[in-house]
């Protein structure tokens, strides 16, 4: 076979679509791994409202008190195994603007780690918290949305800041959290 110049051009052009088909469809075909949840599979009832965080998934539902107002939501979940804890809490306290102080255990990880940032766009815990009845975790915003749908926390479970704004307006204070 002889190759012309045309020839090689062509197939030199077509080679990169050749190479990403097999990505894309490998894409395509994991559009999501959300696993539909009910809340009757993990609370007794609805109380104030109820809060599912999926870390397999990389979810967190939200049942509304009304039994009507439902959300689903990515989030980010802790980086390791160690970093992660199981069960039920509730949220205790919710701010807007959160200051963000590391953990000692996190400053043992890496010393670098400034005392305390406070509200903007350097914060890691983005524009709203809100505080679990467990010491230093947290549902909180990110700035960084490369975060979401990824084990990237220290522990918390982290949302778009639009979604933990939305998320923080309807959950109150005393609202069930199961993480699972």
């Amino acid at each position: 076979m002889t190759l012309s110049r045309r020839t090689f051009v062509a197939a030199a052009l077509a080679a990169p679509a050749l190479i990403a088909t097999p990505l894309r469809a490998e894409t395509r075909s994991n559009v999501s791994s959300f696993q539909m949840q009910d809340w009757r599979d993990h609370f007794e009832s609805l109380g104030k409202g109820a809060i599912l965080a999926d870390l397999t998934s990389r979810a967190l539902h939200f049942w509304g008190a009304d039994g009507e107002t439902y959300r689903l939501y990515p989030s980010s979940i802790p980086m390791s195994e160690d970093l992660t804890r199981r069960g039920y809490t509730e949220i205790v306290r919710k701010t807007v603007g959160p200051g963000w102080t590391p953990t000692p255990d996190m400053r043992r990880r890496d010393p670098s780690l400034p005392d305390h940032v406070g509200p903007g766009p350097g914060n890691p815990l983005g524009t709203h918290a809100m505080y679990l009845s467990w010491p230093a975790y947290i549902i909180h915003g990110t700035h960084d949305t490369r975060k979401i749908g990824r084990p990237s926390s220290s522990g918390c479970v982290g949302l778009y800041n639009e979604h933990i704004k939305e998320l923080y307006g309807l959950a109150p204070i005393g609202t069930q959290v199961r993480l699972l």
